[in-house]
């Protein structure tokens, strides 16, 4: 069943009106990699009825007032990206193509768009009594006092620049339905753990932000602010936040409890479409579909914590897996499905070796504060073993109509190699069996230098990766290829450690690299941090940062263009 999108379709469910409404700045894409739909279908399944709205047209009362007015919350997203991001490119010029929009064309995501959805809200709903709730990742990540690339300045959290009641922050299961049934049932909401909202008072016993005025006068307290917010989004240990702004204060309960595999099994095991509704799909095709259409989640959140990535702010450090179980239920029935040709896109998650591994005193105790997992090096207590996952493939390989089970998602190679009990054997699995000719890592830099500032261990285990994949190779009479991802412009990188990049790409990995991007600096993230601040935040010591954009071009083009091509 697909979430209704017209009057009509809340009709023929039987329904007289919606209880919340959800806007997205994604088309309505009705499969588990979609925010709106997993929290759609879950608040459906526990009694809600709920609608969709994609995409409205931001100059006109035509789409917003479609489905009438909830009666517990709208619910606004910008999307599955946040949607400067998806408007503009590292160098900032605009980007001509969304991949979650029909069509293809960009032209129907706006800038900051959970503001700009908001402000569409309370203009024709002016006497609306419901609350407006912002959630997904541009919310999540925008919730306390950031750093804004596009205009280069601090911004306040999202909440009061877009007017909003209540911010769902993380992943919203949880939150979105407890506030729910709060509403429902006209019992206190300020207390619902993954929420913040705004208040005239501070909130006792919790924890106390440099305030927006303080952050914009002295970057020192802007970085004080970050590592106190950063640091407090672990479920187990986190407390609860509060930051001024002007005369009032954004309150951030502590994060929602960890899910548990059977909560994840529940989610995941809803009756998605996985298709586009056929209200949105008249309008062309959606080529985000063409990956995620038969694509599988296995777990949640990342241990990883590169500088650069917001995943341990937004989905948490704490990997949480799905029964495998329910993973060969939901392959079994993509197998069973109409117009399925054998081939699953992916399985995994943010990082798809972390399926299944996790360290037991982060379950119990939480994240550790004084350390990571895996830098400058792998943890001991993180007892790394890969049989999990290699069972795990077998059993999918196994099923009737399954032609080939790709592994697409990010894998973390250092894990492989710290993995003595079946590091190589996970590894030889993905060679034989899950991967089309090439395998995508992301060292994202050579030069341990900026590796360090990227929270990434060091060059030497890249070599020892690429050695141990062509002698398999070599083993199993494979002609298969690694590609890597790097990263042009982070803070701290300079010309000279991209022509030191260059030549470590072809003296030792024999290759000419051609999948670099330059450096994005998205909010609620170290590198960000550091980008603004123009300090490692770990010694406070100064580093180089390149902000000029020609320049920064530069810095990818010394790696992607030719010495005959290269001109400057």
């Amino acid at each position: 069943m697909f979430l209704p999108t017209t009057m009509e379709e809340v009709k023929k469910l039987g329904w007289d009106s919606l209880d919340i409404i959800l806007v997205s700045g994604d088309t309505y894409l009705d499969t588990s990699y979609n925010g709106t739909a997993i929290i759609g279908k879950w608040l459906v399944k526990h009694g809600f009825k709920v609608g969709v709205i994609a995409q409205p047209d931001i100059n006109s009362d035509k789409d917003i007032t479609r489905l009438g007015t909830p009666n517990l919350y709208w619910a606004v997203s910008a999307g599955c990206v946040d949607s400067m991001v998806a408007n503009y490119t590292a160098v900032k010029k605009r980007r001509k193509s969304d991949d979650f929009t029909p069509g293809g064309i960009n032209n129907k995501r706006p800038d900051r768009a959970t503001i700009q959805y908001t402000n569409l809200i309370r203009r024709f709903f002016k006497n609306s009594p419901v609350p407006i709730v912002l959630g997904g990742i541009e919310a999540s990540l925008r919730r306390v006092v950031h750093y804004d690339y596009w205009s280069n300045s601090l911004r306040r959290p999202i909440i009061f620049d877009a007017k909003a009641d209540i911010l769902s922050y993380g992943m919203g299961e949880k939150s979105m339905l407890e506030l729910a049934n709060a509403l429902k049932n006209k019992t206190d909401w300020k207390s619902i753990r993954g929420i913040g909202y705004i208040s005239k008072e501070p909130k006792e016993g919790y924890l106390t932000l440099p305030s927006f005025e303080e952050c914009v006068e002295k970057k020192e307290n802007f970085v004080k602010a970050f590592e106190l917010f950063y640091h407090n989004c672990d479920p187990i240990t986190a407390k609860g936040i509060y930051q001024k702004n002007a005369d009032r204060y954004f309150i951030q309960n502590p994060p929602c409890e960890n899910f548990t595999s059977q909560e994840m099994d529940d989610i995941y095991g809803l009756d998605f479409e996985r298709d586009v509704h056929p209200y949105y799909k008249k309008d062309g095709h959606v080529k985000a579909l063409d990956t995620i259409k038969h694509s599988v989640t296995t777990h949640r959140g990342c241990y990883g914590e590169c500088n650069f990535c917001a995943i341990a702010v937004h989905q948490g450090r704490t990997v949480i897996s799905r029964s495998e179980d329910s993973i060969v239920k939901e392959v079994t029935n993509i197998a069973n499905s109409k117009g399925f040709k054998g081939n699953i896109s992916d399985v995994g998650g943010p990082t798809a070796n972390m399926y299944g591994l996790e360290c037991t005193k982060k379950l119990n105790h939480g994240a550790c504060s004084h350390k990571r997992c895996l830098y400058p090096e792998t943890c001991p207590a993180l007892k790394l073993d890969h049989s999990r996952q290699i069972s795990l493939l077998k059993k999918l390989k196994s099923i009737d109509k399954i032609k080939k089970i790709f592994i697409a998602s990010g894998i973390r190679y250092d894990m492989i190699l710290d993995d003595n009990k079946s590091g190589d054997r996970y590894l030889e699995e993905l060679i034989k069996d899950h991967i089309s000719g090439q395998m995508k890592i992301a060292p994202e830099h050579t030069e341990d230098k900026i590796l360090s500032l990227m929270g990434k261990q060091g060059k030497s285990i890249l070599k020892e990766f690429k050695n141990r994949f062509y002698e398999l190779n070599k083993k199993h009479d494979k002609k298969q290829f690694l590609t890597y991802y790097l990263i042009a412009a982070h803070p701290g990188c300079n010309e000279k450690d991209m022509l030191d990049l260059k030549r470590f790409a072809s003296s030792e990995l024999k290759i000419s690299p051609e999948q670099v991007q330059i450096f994005t600096p998205t909010p609620s993230t170290y590198s960000t941090l550091m980008y603004y601040t123009e300090m490692n935040p770990l010694n406070n010591k100064k580093i180089f940062v390149e902000k000029d954009n020609g320049k920064k071009q530069k810095q990818k083009d010394i790696i992607t263009q030719t010495n005959k091509t290269r001109r400057y």
